[in-house]
């Protein structure tokens, strides 16, 4: 069943356009934050995890713009699974994506708050979630416009730690031998965490209905958003590394910065947190759009309210869903702290591309075209099993909590 018929959502990203918006989620506060406890992990091994994580984002973007071009609707991977593997399986990733990346954009909210006003972290984390609604409300056009702003800001942050960093003479290429100090274990783990930070590729995806000439401009925006993602990630790793270390950055607070201090460019320091403040706000602005996204696409096939699919007449956007997820983000970064609870998220984040692959596997057929969503899907599994057993338990009690759900509205449905 789908949404009674209205007004539709507008076309109006281009492939710069959408390249931004996925490296608004990719390039924010996870290259701030994912670093530290990825090299605790990997220890030696950080780059490894890195090289991991690049390889399995590679095949899952590659799948998500196979199916992309096929399927050009809001969603991303909840209507691939649905239209390639049947409908719980599309429920279960739109599920695993709502559910987890609601309470990434709380977490998000709380990183801004922490940045700018540490005293004041949920009040300034609610005016954020309040303040970028607006900004999605008024239309997706708005929100792109803005997120180049800031991703615009947040390279030149970075590209100022990176030439600090290997400028100075405390950087030591003996920092960045290939190791494995942490085991095979300890480098799935980072490679699991530094995915987390990879995964922003999707809302390009969830967009689809909002982009000019879907069939072509996603599977361009998606691997050129990625190819960006990973040059900064890499540059920024082994900058970062070679200053201080793997036993220092797995114990950093806030790597980045004490890295321009090791540097001995202090004055840095507060550039860095207000880049970070900066590419939090980025990243949740995006997650806001894909988040919304997904909710109108399940409010359409009566997973969530119906009430939710409305498209606004003027805006073309889905201003219910948007207002919806904002006010439950907002309750959340008002009297929570989800910053250290949203390890499941990742766990989500994982199992919903293990989707998108298992998806793009029944495209076929060519042996390219098999290899790739198999190795994605391998990649995705071990990566998911990887993370700290917490996440683990609570990310796959989500999954079940999700299931229970989907299959008591079946039986309501069947007793009509």
């Amino acid at each position: 069943m789908t949404a009674p018929s209205g007004p539709g959502l507008r076309r109006t990203l281009g492939v710069g356009d959408a390249v931004v918006i996925g490296l608004g989620s990719m390039v924010g506060a996870g290259i701030f934050a994912a670093l530290a406890p990825a090299a605790r992990a990997a220890g030696s091994g950080l780059l490894l995890g890195l090289a991991v994580a690049a390889v399995v984002a590679y095949c899952n973007a590659t799948s998500s713009a196979r199916l992309a071009s096929r399927y050009p609707a809001s969603g991303g991977t909840y209507v691939y699974g649905r239209e390639r593997l049947g409908e719980f399986w599309g429920y279960l990733a739109g599920w695993a994506f709502v559910v987890g990346k609601t309470a990434s954009c709380a977490a998000m909210a709380l990183t801004v708050g922490a940045y700018l006003w540490p005293e004041q972290a949920h009040a300034v984390a609610v005016a954020a979630v309040v303040a970028l609604t607006a900004v999605n409300y008024g239309g997706v056009r708005k929100s792109a416009r803005l997120t180049r702003v800031i991703v615009a800001v947040v390279l030149a942050v970075l590209a100022g730690v990176v030439a600090a960093s290997l400028s100075s003479g405390q950087a030591e290429a003996g920092h960045l031998s290939l190791g494995a100090s942490g085991g095979v274990s300890g480098i799935l783990q980072a490679a699991g965490l530094l995915f987390f930070a990879f995964a922003g590729y999707a809302r390009i995806a969830t967009l689809g209905e909002e982009v000019r000439d879907p069939a072509r401009t996603i599977p361009r925006a998606i691997p050129l958003a990625l190819g960006i993602a990973l040059a900064v990630y890499a540059a920024v790793a082994v900058a970062v590394l070679s200053v201080l270390g793997p036993d220092r950055l797995g114990e950093a607070v806030a790597p980045l910065a004490d890295a321009v201090r090791e540097a001995g460019v202090p004055w840095l320091v507060p550039v860095v947190r207000v880049g970070a403040a900066l590419a939090a706000l980025g990243s949740l602005l995006a997650l806001i759009l894909g988040v919304s996204r997904t909710t109108l696409a399940m409010a359409r096939d009566r997973h969530l309210p119906v009430a939710l699919a409305a498209v606004h007449p003027r805006f073309r956007v889905p201003h219910r869903a948007e207002l919806a997820v904002g006010a439950v983000v907002v309750v959340l970064a008002a009297t929570v702290d989800v910053r250290g609870a949203i390890g499941f998220s990742s766990f989500g984040v994982l199992v919903y591309y293990a989707v998108a692959n298992a998806s793009a596997w029944t495209l076929g057929p060519g042996l390219w075209a098999r290899v790739v969503p198999a190795v994605g899907f391998a990649g995705c599994a071990v990566l998911a099993f990887s993370l700290p057993g917490g996440s683990v338990v609570v990310g796959a009690g989500v999954l079940v909590v999700g299931a229970l759900v989907y299959g008591a509205r079946r039986g309501t449905a069947s007793l009509r």
